[in-house]
């Protein structure tokens, strides 16, 4: 039983630390592009759940990064939903700047932090909402041949 016990103890230490042994790929791929850097900042939304907010909000935000992909000053809204209430510009707020922070610093490769270095970038978050499924079904009409 004891024997048990270490070995049942071991595999739950090996489950706990496995995800911490490094596979070999120690850096995310680097961001070469600026449709890399958009594609990495949509990867990086995850909106307010659906219970808490309205659904079908956007939000825009104007950010800036330096030469080692950090965020420069801070980021700006520009733009939010105007059926939004207080608390979902709130909620919004907070998904957006945590997006931001989820994905940064941003692993730029040398020749894209130079040209981007800076620059104001306009960043649209959308929480779209599933397209209404049809209520209807369509009905064929029968062929009458005269």
């Amino acid at each position: 039983m004891a024997r048990l016990g270490k070995q049942a103890l071991g595999l739950a230490a090996g489950l706990l630390l496995g995800p911490m042994v490094s596979t070999g790929r120690t850096e995310p791929m680097q961001v070469n592009t600026i449709k890399e850097m958009f594609e990495r900042l949509g990867s990086c939304w995850v909106p307010p759940p659906a219970s808490r907010v309205q659904t079908d909000i956007d939000i825009t935000v104007i950010v800036s990064f330096n030469h080692d992909g950090n965020i420069m000053g801070r980021p700006k809204v520009t733009y939010e939903s105007e059926q939004a209430t207080d608390n979902d510009r709130l909620m919004y707020r907070i998904a957006a700047m945590e997006a931001l922070q989820r994905c940064t610093p941003m692993p730029f490769t040398e020749t894209m932090a130079n040209a981007v270095a800076g620059r104001p970038f306009t960043v649209r978050f959308h929480n779209q909402k599933p397209p209404p499924q049809p209520t209807e079904k369509k009905a064929w009409l029968t062929q009458k041949i005269l």
